[in-house]
């Protein structure tokens, strides 16, 4: 019998997965393993809330792989010993997984790759597993990237995906390959109250629901409806892998319209983000174009920091997004940028600073994603206009216009007039009082010549 080894890592789903396909027609038999890496817990990545995700995420992929005669082995280790001492265990010729861009997996599979060789096992990683098209697959002449997100789409959108494929029906794994038990999401604490469920089968379904209802008829018009809650909320199973983006692109296209051109160019951008980190990956902590700012730091900014975290800046808008954050562990795309450019061209705060809260926080929270939306918004990313400032009141009066997206997550501001709600320190000092309910932290005039002057744009 030949045995072949599957190691899941941003890929935990059984449909539209290429290197499991591939171990089951090379091979009788496959191990699909996943390793959990003390080294994403030591590098800090190991958040509570993308923890307790991964488990839901790791017991769906092995309900499903149990229902076709497999199971999933879980180990804990070092990644690179781990797979290959079940490798080793099993006699398998080939260990099969997804492509990563980090330089992490970038590591990774430069070390499995020497020391599964040494043993005589080959190593085949597969592309486009966790990206729709692969990072290199279409780059400009003269360049290995594309730096600006339109032209890529333009290349981007004439490009042919694969076709999706279907799940396997039978998973044949030998016996007396050693695991653990799988991790369960109630022995995670400090976890947000309002975490979705994570797998395979939520995601699938989450997609089904929403494009059933018209949520994706309707995407155009209404993904930056604060209050609507219109989005697909599919980021942390594109995170995790249990949803196909590949697939998701072809269904989208099936169903046609402008809504679903709209949404599938937002997964459009999540490729293009990909493929900058894949050739530069340095830009998960460096500028990937400098302004030549001195930001301020966690110590002379400490105070406009921590009022940032809490949601309790003054500025209603900013600290509804704040809050959402830290109750469901999830935050509007919308509201996402209306909080990084405050963070950084309002309060002149390092970028770096608001990334690793978010990260802290977000159950969708990546690398990839996470750094370079942060610094698309601080100016330093790919933004073709880096200078730009979000005014959180003009933002606000356009894409929360009722104020209903506010009175949702700040109570204290519930019976707030429309009229009224997105600016409450103008209002009577006696009613403004009996809100309990902070004065901004900056004049937002004083935060914009401030980031002017910092930029050099007086």
């Amino acid at each position: 019998m030949t045995v072949s080894v599957v190691l899941f890592t941003a890929d935990l789903r059984l449909r539209d997965h290429p290197p499991l396909r591939a171990a089951l027609r090379s091979a009788d038999e496959v191990v699909p393993l996943f390793v959990r890496d003390p080294g994403i817990h030591a590098a800090g990545f190991d958040a509570p809330n993308r923890r307790a995700f991964l488990a839901d995420c790791l017991h769906d992929l092995d309900a499903s792989l149990r229902q076709r005669g497999g199971r999933l082995v879980v180990r804990s280790g070092p990644v690179v010993p781990e797979v290959c001492a079940v490798a080793s265990a099993c006699g398998a010729a080939e260990v099969h997984m997804a492509a990563g861009v980090t330089a992490y997996a970038h590591r990774r599979e430069e070390l499995l790759r020497k020391e599964l060789g040494v043993a005589g096992v080959a190593l085949r990683v597969h592309d486009a597993v966790i990206t729709a098209l692969a990072p290199g697959a279409v780059t400009p002449a003269g360049s290995g990237h594309y730096g600006v997100f339109t032209p890529y789409l333009r290349r981007w959108s004439q490009q042919t995906l694969r076709t999706p494929l279907a799940a396997p029906r039978a998973v044949r794994v030998p016996g007396g390959v050693r695991g653990e038990p799988l991790p369960v999401r109630a022995d995670v604490s400090g976890t947000s109250p309002g975490l979705p469920p994570g797998g395979e089968t939520a995601g699938r379904d989450r997609l089904a629901r929403w494009s059933r209802s018209g949520g994706m008829a309707a995407y155009e018009d209404r993904h930056d409806d604060l209050a609507g809650d219109a989005t697909s909320r599919l980021s942390p199973y594109l995170h995790f892998g249990t949803l196909s983006a590949a697939e998701a692109i072809h269904r989208a296209r099936e169903r046609g319209g402008p809504g679903a051109e709209a949404f599938v160019r937002q997964l459009c951008w999540r490729d293009f983000h990909h493929q900058v980190l894949a050739a530069r990956p340095e830009a998960s902590w460096r500028d990937y174009r400098t302004r030549d700012d001195r930001w301020r730091g966690e110590e002379d900014a400490a105070e406009d920091i921590a009022a940032w975290r809490d949601g309790r800046t003054g500025y209603p808008i900013v600290d509804a997004a704040m809050r959402q954050l830290r109750h469901e562990g999830w935050m509007h795309n919308r509201a996402r940028l209306l909080a990084a450019s405050f963070l950084t061209k309002t309060l002149y705060v390092d970028w770096r600073i608001g990334a690793r809260h978010f990260l802290d926080l977000l159950v969708d929270g990546d690398v990839v994603n996470n750094q370079l939306n942060w610094q698309w918004a601080a100016g330093t990313g790919t933004d073709t206009r880096p200078h730009r400032v979000l005014n959180p009141t003009v933002q606000a009066r356009r894409f929360d216009p009722r104020g209903a997206y506010v009175r949702r997550w700040v109570p204290e501001l519930a019976d707030v007039e429309a009229r009224q709600i997105h600016e409450p320190w103008r209002l009577p000092p006696e009613r403004r009082d009996a809100l309990c309910y902070p004065d901004p932290v900056v004049d937002l005039a004083e935060g914009l010549a401030r980031f002017r002057h910092a930029r050099g744009r007086e």
